[in-house]
């Protein structure tokens, strides 16, 4: 491991915006989860009497990366609390030290497998999911952020009308999702092929168009349109998974190194 992975690590332990989950409680996680009984953490039902100090709602963002979307977010809604959840710690650590510098006391990053995902919340603690440009998964379904595996955990956690986002540069992922919305009946709430193609002007689409991520402008640079899908996760006790053949993506991403011009 490079030193300056080992020098963002060390610095994560002294940010007081930053919940780390360690392996060896990954692991006792995904084998209670496994049995039927998760394992509840310590924070789980208590973030925003422990943490942010209110009672605002608690949005999520799965795989924030960097956590620009997190602290951007944050910024254009004062009066919500945001939580970055992914597990690459030295990416995370950039929007971990930007919230720190810049004061920003509903801002929260939570380092685990978003597959424990329920063992960090309470049921009806969460009020929105934000899913910005995740690894589509096209091999294994159950492992895609907006699969019906992960929409029984999500609901476990979310307000009854809780609402997910999903921005995406993947044309698999975005057929994915549309399948799975029309097999089960969570209300559609936007969506569209081309983002900031799209002609029809309503406050959805400001809202998703407000704010553009690292590897966004990357897909942007490359000619590349951005999907967008909301919906409500109302509760549903049986989901179908689509069993349809989907095209699979034909591009790949940039290297971690690649520089959006300017």
């Amino acid at each position: 491991m490079g030193k300056n992975k080992l020098k963002k690590f060390a610095e994560m332990e002294t940010f007081s915006n930053v919940f780390q989950c360690g392996a060896r409680d990954m692991n006792r996680m995904q084998t209670a989860q496994a049995d039927g009984s998760p394992v509840k953490h310590e924070m789980a039902g208590c973030w925003g009497e422990r943490y942010f100090k209110n009672t605002n709602p608690i949005v999520l963002e799965l795989g924030c990366g960097r956590g620009e979307y997190t602290v951007g977010l944050a910024m254009r809604y004062p009066h919500k609390n945001f939580i970055g959840v992914d597990i690459k710690g030295a990416r995370m650590w950039a929007g971990a030290k930007e919230a720190e510098l810049k004061g920003l006391r509903n801002v929260a990053f939570l380092r685990t497998n978003i597959e424990v995902i329920t063992s960090f919340f309470a049921a009806g603690e969460v009020d929105e999911i934000w899913i910005t440009f995740c690894d589509p998964q096209m091999k294994k379904a159950t492992k895609r952020l907006t699969s019906t595996w992960f929409m029984q955990r999500y609901q476990q956690i979310m307000k009854p009308i809780g609402v997910i986002h999903l921005k995406t540069d993947s044309p698999f992922l975005y057929r994915y999702t549309t399948e799975m919305l029309r097999l089960n009946p969570y209300p559609l709430l936007c969506s569209t092929a081309d983002l900031y193609g799209e002609t029809e002007e309503n406050e959805r689409l400001q809202d998703a168009r407000a704010l553009q991520t690292h590897y966004e402008k990357q897909w942007l640079d490359r000619g590349l349109t951005i999907k967008y899908l909301e919906w409500q996760l109302t509760p549903l006790s049986q989901l179908e998974e689509p069993t349809i053949e989907i095209e699979k993506d034909t591009y790949r991403s940039y290297g971690r190194n690649y520089n959006s011009p300017q």
